[in-house]
C-alpha cells in the first residue's frame, strides 16, 4: 500500500482525474486526507483537457468520517477550516466531481461526497450523519445537504443521525444511481456523457449551474462554523459527548 491517504492518476488520456482515499478500511478524513485532497485539487484544477474528477475508496468502506480526536477543544478551529477550505475547494472545481461510494459513508465522508456532482452508491451503500449522536452537528453538511436534498430530508439526517440505505439514498436524491460496480458506473456516466464534450465548454457550464448554490454554501458555512466554535464547543455536552464516545463509555447529559 502507497504511504499516502491518497491515491492519485490520470485516466482517459488526461481527460478524468482519478482520487482514491486510501487508508483502508476506515478511510478517516482526518488533516492528512484533508491535506491530500486539498493538494490534488489544487494541483489538477488548471489542465486544460481535465473533464471530470472520479473520488472513490480503497476497501469495504468509503469513510466512517472525520477523526473524532481532531474535533476535541483545542484542535477541532484547525481541522474544521482545512475541511471546509477542501469543500468550498471541491464546490468551485471547474469540473464536474463524480463519486463512487460502497459500504459505509459517514460523517465528514458524507461531506466531502455531497459536495460532489453525481454520486454513485453500491446497492450495500450506507449513507449517514452520526454528529449528533456525539452532541455536536455537522457544519458541512448543515449548508450542503439543503441545497442538495431539500430541507426536509436534510433535517431528518441532522437530526435523527440515522443513517440510510443507498436505496433510500437515492429517493432523496442524496445519491443519483445505485449499481452493483459504482466505480463502473461512473466511468461509463463519464464516457458517454462527459468525455465527447469540450472540456473549456464544459466547465463555463459547470459555472453557470453551480454559482449561485456554490455563493449560498459559502455565506452559510462561515457562519455556521462560528456558531460551532464558539458556541457549541463552549457547551458541556458537546465536550462530554466527544470524550465519552473516545472513551467508550455511555455519555451523561447535563442538556448544557
Amino acid at each position: 500500500m502507497s504511504d499516502s491517504p491518497l491515491k492519485v492518476w490520470m485516466d482517459r488520456d488526461g481527460a478524468l482525474l482519478r482520487l482514491r482515499l486510501n487508508r483502508p478500511k476506515a478511510n478517516i478524513v482526518d488533516a492528512a486526507m484533508i491535506g491530500a485532497l486539498q493538494t490534488a485539487f489544487e494541483q489538477y484544477a488548471g489542465q486544460a483537457s481535465l473533464r471530470a474528477v472520479l473520488l472513490d475508496a480503497e476497501g469495504p468502506h468509503f469513510s466512517f468520517g472525520a477523526s473524532v480526536e481532531e474535533h476535541l477543544p483545542g484542535s477541532c478551529a484547525a481541522m474544521l477550516r482545512s475541511l471546509h477550505r477542501l469543500i468550498e475547494t471541491m464546490l468551485d472545481f471547474p469540473v464536474p466531481i463524480l463519486v463512487a461510494i460502497r459500504g459505509q459513508c459517514l460523517g465528514g465522508g458524507l461531506e466531502v461526497v455531497a459536495a460532489g456532482s453525481q454520486l454513485f452508491a453500491a446497492p450495500d451503500a450506507r449513507l449517514g450523519k452520526p454528529e449528533i449522536q456525539l452532541a455536536v452537528f455537522a457544519p458541512a453538511a448543515s449548508c450542503l445537504l439543503p441545497e442538495r436534498i431539500g430541507l426536509a430530508n436534510a433535517e431528518d439526517l441532522l437530526f435523527s443521525g440515522r443513517s440510510v440505505k443507498s436505496d433510500e439514498a437515492l429517493s432523496m436524491w442524496l445519491v443519483n444511481q445505485v449499481a452493483e460496480d459504482p466505480e463502473a458506473a461512473a466511468i461509463a456516466y463519464f464516457d458517454k456523457f462527459l468525455a465527447p464534450h469540450s472540456a473549456s465548454s464544459l466547465r463555463f457550464a459547470v459555472q453557470a449551474a453551480r454559482s449561485d448554490v456554490v455563493a449560498r454554501i459559502k455565506a452559510k458555512l462561515a457562519s455556521v462554523e462560528a456558531l460551532y466554535l464558539d458556541c457549541l464547543m463552549a457547551s458541556h455536552d458537546a465536550v462530554e459527548g466527544l470524550n465519552a464516545f473516545l472513551e467508550k463509555r455511555p455519555a451523561k447529559w447535563e442538556d448544557r
